[in-house]
């Protein structure tokens, strides 16, 4: 494909994702939370569906155009893959082509210098021989001279005296024998010529080259579960392979220095360029590289890639869940060994006679800690749940936990709790017993309060109207208000300016009620004593109001523009207990306005 091609697809899909966010911007985005639009929810219930079809079809549009963008991308890699292993093998053909001329050249350079060599020898033998063959000429020639000499001569004496060693000379020359034999051959030895291995290196031309080192692909979205990883990688398009070989370790957060314990790596034999790894653990980070191997041998092993399974589902504290009318405080652990990426919550309003019908479920998305603060809408019941979410894929959902918006929902915060103080384990009565221990049998620590045998209370932070009762009895000196949550814990609730209380006070002619900030109080005189208190909390009128519940009678109320979120407060002066009662609905005439 043309690399231009793959740039206008790329365009395109570009131009497509702009349309779809223009079209995203058009269209209201659907409600996460019932609380961003209070009125007339109820409604609108077949208006919040169409929107929640609408936003899980744009949901898909989107997953479907990025899938197309990374195979476009993928396509333009491809390409020049390509390009990159032609050249590759053209340089391949050419160093082996080169080798093999090469080799020829010094073998013909090899035989044309013995060649050489044995002219030059057979040359020098046949001089010899030729020299020797022109000394017995000569010597013959003397001979023969000498004998016609002798023959010649007139003195009878002197023939006789010198034929006699001619002739011994002639003897001696005639025993003499000659080799008339050539020395040496005239023909030139042509051994066989050894280009076994000009074979080797031109057959090696035509050998499958071993695999290029493949290339693990990144981790996609959603493409894991709790126990399983699918891995793809990608290879050179001209490589040939038999098989892959896919190698898995899990990552050690905690690993000893001296590496003993080393992790221990599967191996995976596959054919394809995919694999699905299973019985892994959830949420765990696992390394991952590839091999290629065919007849040649076996690729350099890719880069290693980092991928995560599936976490487990979070675990939702419903004890350190709060709510009140108009939003709910939840709260989980992650549940994973590893930090996830975000977390979604997850709610349904119970709807019909007695909340059996399920509504619309919403979703709060990308939550980066393990808590949510979810707007509602009030007097209703909701059914709330958790998902832990990564690269891999989103978990299972949590335990599911009930929340109702009828009325304002806490728990005590035992680490504020003086160590003098017991809390039931329903979390709601706290108990201050006759015998108290030694100071020096105490644990305190910065958060604890030490002068005054009290705890605070976990409030949701939401500037919104709150409510709460306490019942007590007319044996027990307590007191119960609001505080900052820095409030001194070296001093008396009510006795700072950071704390606003009611207190009672046992004397030995009547009980006596105290409405305490910064340590001054109104005269006041309450003539029934109230065993049950409803307190009220409004952010936005700036009161915290106090009420005999079984009277309906109001009893006093501080004004004050509280500029910090307060939390309720609790402490008992004596020995005795009180019982907290929350998550119940504020009587109407607890915000009417009072004097």
């Amino acid at each position: 494909m043309d690399p231009y091609e793959i740039r206008g697809a790329r365009l395109d899909a570009i131009a497509e994702e702009a349309e779809l966010q223009e079209l995203n911007r058009d269209t209201p985005a659907p409600q996460q939370s019932a609380g961003e639009n209070k009125a007339g929810r109820g409604d609108v219930l077949h208006d919040a569906r169409v929107e929640s079809e609408i936003d899980s079809t744009r949901n898909r549009l989107q997953e479907k155009l990025a899938e197309m963008a990374n195979f476009t991308g993928h396509l333009e890699e491809i390409f020049l893959t390509v390009e990159e292993n032609f050249g590759r093998r053209e340089q391949h053909l050419e160093h082996h082509y080169t080798e093999v001329l090469q080799t020829i050249s010094q073998r013909y350079d090899e035989r044309a210098a013995g060649l050489e060599e044995e002219k030059k020898a057979k040359l020098e033998v046949l001089y010899a021989q030729l020299l020797a063959c022109g000394h017995a000429l000569d010597a013959s020639k003397e001979l023969i001279e000498e004998a016609k000499e002798v023959y010649r001569g007139q003195d009878s004496r002197l023939f006789l005296k010198a034929v006699v060693p001619t002739i011994k000379r002639i003897e001696e020359f005639a025993k003499e024998e000659l080799d008339l034999t050539l020395a040496t051959s005239l023909d030139f030895e042509t051994p066989p010529a050894d280009l076994s291995d000009v074979k080797s290196m031109m057959d090696s031309i035509n050998v499958i080259p071993a695999p290029s080192a493949p290339v693990i692909n990144p981790q996609t979205a959603n493409s894991a579960t709790q126990t399983s990883l699918r891995v793809c990688w990608s290879l050179f398009s001209d490589d040939t392979v038999e098989y892959y070989e896919l190698y898995c370790r899990p990552v050690l957060q905690d690993a000893p220095p001296d590496g003993n314990a080393a992790p221990h790596v599967r191996k995976l034999k596959v054919q394809e360029t995919h694999c699905t790894v299973g019985e892994l653990q959830p949420g765990a980070q696992y390394e991952l590289w590839v091999t290629a191997t065919n007849t040649t041998g076996i690729s350099p092993a890719s880069e290693k890639a980092l991928y995560l399974t599936v976490p487990s589902p979070p675990v939702l504290k419903q004890r350190e869940c709060c709510s009140c009318p108009e939003a709910a405080l939840i709260r989980w652990e992650s549940g994973n060994p590893d930090p996830v990426d975000s977390y979604t919550v997850e709610l349904t309003e119970r709807i019909g006679p007695g909340g059996a019908e399920k509504g619309v479920t919403e979703s709060v998305v990308a939550v980066p800690t393990c808590q949510c603060l979810i707007q509602l809408q009030p007097g209703r019941h909701y059914l709330i749940s958790v998902r832990a979410v990564n690269i891999g894929g989103s978990s299972d959902t949590s335990e599911v936990i009930g929340v109702s918006t009828s009325g304002t929902l806490f728990h005590l915060l035992e680490d504020t709790a003086h160590p003098c103080l017991c809390i039931s384990e329903d979390g709601f009565t706290i108990f201050y017993g006759d015998e108290e221990p030694p100071i020096s049998a105490m644990a305190f620590d910065e958060n604890n309060f030490t002068s005054c045998v009290a705890v605070l209370g976990d409030l949701i932070p939401v500037r919104a109207r709150h409510y709460w009762e306490v019942e007590v009895d007319d044996g027990t000196e307590f007191r119960i208000g609001v505080a900052y949550s820095d409030t001194e814990r070296n001093s008396h609730l009510g006795g700072n300016d950071t704390s606003w209380c009611m207190r009672h006070i046992l004397t030995t002619s009547r009980h006596k009620y105290e409405f305490l900030h910064n340590g001054q109080s109104p005269d006041l005189r309450i003539t029934v004593n109230p065993v049950r208190i409803g307190l009220a909390l409004d952010y936005d009128r700036g009161t915290l109001s106090f009420f005999n519940v079984e009277l309906e009678q109001h009893l006093h109320t501080f004004r004050c523009h509280f500029q910090r979120y307060v939390q309720p407060c609790f402490g008992l002066d004596s020995p005795g207990a009180l019982t907290i009662r929350n998550g119940i609905e504020a009587p109407k005439y607890t915000f009417t306005g009072h004097p």
